[in-house]
């Protein structure tokens, strides 16, 4: 279950899901981008980060600390939304519209000020964000599934022929774990010293 066979079958059934995923990440970045209605929650949001940042910065091992911080805060989170369609997949579906949100509102406001949109992205996103985008978004499909089969559990609905049980959904949740937190731990590394770098 843990091969990258096995997962890769396991992305193309959650086909639906990440393609909700990125629609629901879309809008929140459209909507950050966009709607300056939004502003005050989501610098609620960024107020810890930023915290953290000034400290780390003054840190002996920028890299080292940067990389711990990104990765254990990344993975966490990942993780815990997989599991968390309890909640009938809303608190996956939330995240990564907050998450959208958050990036959109920091590009409006660093292009407000001047700075090059395209360089930003290019030095400033693209080097992790390749990796770490989609595993956030392949764990809000996760776990938006998740939801999906509690739902039809709680709610006596019978489960489609072909659909998976909780059960199993459960095993190959925890192995998507492995898979999505490899994929994190590869884009703290490059976030903590490539993109570091470069936005130096």
């Amino acid at each position: 279950m843990l091969s990258l066979a096995s997962w890769w079958n396991t992305l193309k059934e959650l086909r639906w899901y990440l393609l909700a995923s990125v629609v629901i990440f879309t809008a929140g970045y459209v909507l950050g981008n966009n709607w300056s209605g939004l502003e005050q929650f989501v610098l609620q949001q960024l107020q810890g980060l930023e915290g953290a940042r000034n400290q780390l910065m003054q840190s002996d091992n920028q890299e080292l600390s940067f990389f711990v911080f990104i990765f254990y805060n990344n993975a966490i989170k990942a993780v815990l939304i997989m599991f968390a369609g309890i909640a009938f997949g809303l608190i996956p579906a939330g995240f990564l519209l907050v998450n959208g949100m958050v990036i959109g509102f920091l590009l409006r406001v660093m292009e407000s000020k001047g700075v090059d949109i395209a360089e930003l992205v290019v030095k400033g996103v693209l080097p992790h964000g390749i990796l770490e985008i989609p595993a956030i978004l392949i764990a809000g499909a996760y776990g938006m599934k998740f939801g999906m089969l509690l739902l039809r559990k709680w709610f006596g609905k019978r489960e489609r022929r072909r659909e998976v049980s909780l059960a199993e959904w459960t095993k190959r949740t925890g192995a998507g774990a492995v898979w999505v937190t490899a994929l994190l731990l590869i884009a703290a590394v490059i976030e903590s010293t490539v993109t570091l770098w470069l936005m130096k």
